[in-house]
């Protein structure tokens, strides 16, 4: 484990641990960001324990997350994206000061791999929020009203051919196959329909 006190390595080490909080964050339900997440923070912490490092920057670190959290919630919230990457950036650059013992990180480490998560995170998060944000193409809701066919006969069960796809359908009254259908409401993936005109 002693290529972990080498502070480059340690830099990368903790700069990955909070993307990956940050997009566990961004995009939870599977569990696999969590976990890799959660890895990678007691890694980070083994080498933070066995290094010396500046607290304030280790708190930019941690105040990153406010605005990042603020900005994953809403779509236009760009300024918080920005300033929860300069925090991580300013915050994981300084973690690691030079000492008599210790090499601090190299500035070219650090500004390569800063700028390439900063970009990451830039692009991905603003791609997550938008496409939560985002209505879905097939509003099942506009179904309702509609004028279609009905493909098999409809009554207890049956197959109606509206806005040129095919659904299950039921009606109260027998609808022979062929004649023209209103949609009246639907029930999960079935149309309730009635024989129209």
């Amino acid at each position: 484990m002693d290529f972990l006190l080498d502070p480059n390595i340690a830099y990368l080490i903790l700069l990955g641990a909070v993307l990956l909080v940050m997009m566990a964050l961004a995009s939870p339900g599977t569990g696999l960001l969590e976990v890799a997440a959660l890895f990678v923070i007691v890694l980070a912490g083994y080498a933070i324990y066995h290094l010396s490092f500046n607290w304030w920057a280790l708190i930019l670190l941690g105040l990153s997350i406010v605005p990042f959290v603020y900005a994953i919630q809403k779509p236009k919230r760009e300024p918080f994206l920005a300033l929860a990457i300069l925090l991580l950036v300013v915050g994981s650059i300084f973690i690691f000061p030079r000492t008599e013992e210790q090499a601090m990180v190299n500035p070219l480490v650090a500004i390569v791999a800063s700028a390439l998560v900063a970009g990451f995170l830039w692009i991905a998060v603003r791609k997550s929020v938008e496409a939560a944000g985002t209505r879905p193409l097939h509003d099942l809701t506009r179904l309702v009203g509609q004028v279609g066919e009905a493909r098999t006969k409809v009554n207890d069960e049956g197959s109606v051919l509206v806005a040129g796809e095919l659904w299950s359908a039921r009606s109260e009254n027998l609808i022979p196959a062929g004649s023209q259908i209103r949609v009246l409401r639907r029930e999960g993936f079935v149309l309730i329909v009635e024989k129209n005109g």
